[in-house]
């Protein structure tokens, strides 16, 4: 048990890590790309392809990965005293790794497609583009209900049993509930909140598992 909470607590600094620096990419060297309209962002894609793909990697497939001990850490904690919200809550967390990694592994694919496509026909190239964009954020970006739902579950077992810190569950409902509210139209601008109070939330966890 000791070794699966440390192996959980460094897991969620990982993931916490993964997105700080796909955050610093994508406002740093990858913005004037990502900002650019649709045809523009196609005739970059080939001189930026490495680039994307690492981002997405960092951002999708390793922060996908290294979630899954995090979420049997937690499982595993709060199993005993609360059985039935923790394994609906590890559904669910496995529901948002298969989407997570899924979303990655889709867009990742398909950037060597586009490119070839966009050299033949570069009309051609935009509407894949737009398709496969549209099912990458379905999957892992637009809406968080999954990684919303998990978070604001099992802070919800934390606090009840007293298994992390007050204020850490607090954080945990209050972020997680913001990323199921994303599934209501108008409300996708709260995925910044969740994005933003996960990796507060992560480092927190992590330290909290790796210290007991």
């Amino acid at each position: 048990m000791h070794h699966l909470q440390r192996t959980g607590g460094l897991s969620a600094l990982i993931n916490a890590a993964a997105y700080l620096a796909g955050l610093v990419i994508v406002f740093t060297v990858l913005a004037p790309v990502l900002d650019a309209e649709p045809m523009e962002y196609l005739s970059q894609i080939e001189e930026n392809k490495t680039l994307l793909i690492i981002w997405h990697v960092i951002i999708y497939l390793v922060a996908g990965v290294f979630m899954v001990p995090l979420i049997l850490a937690l499982h595993d904690r709060f199993k005993e005293g609360m059985p039935a919200l923790s394994q609906i809550a590890t559904a669910i967390g496995v529901v948002w790794v298969a989407t997570i990694i899924s979303s990655g592994m889709v867009i990742i694919h398909n950037l060597d497609d586009i490119v070839g496509i966009y050299n033949k026909n570069p009309e051609q190239a935009e509407t894949v583009w737009l398709a496969m964009s549209s099912v990458g954020e379905g999957l892992g970006g637009a809406i968080e209900l999954p990684g919303g739902l998990w978070m604001a579950l099992v802070s919800l077992a934390a606090l009840r049993l007293r298994k992390l810190p007050v204020a850490l569950g607090y954080l945990g409902i209050v972020v997680g509930g913001s990323g199921v509210l994303t599934t209501i139209p108008g409300l996708y601008s709260l995925g910044y909140v969740f994005g933003l109070g996960a990796i507060l939330w992560f480092v927190w966890t992590g330290f909290v598992l790796l210290r007991k």
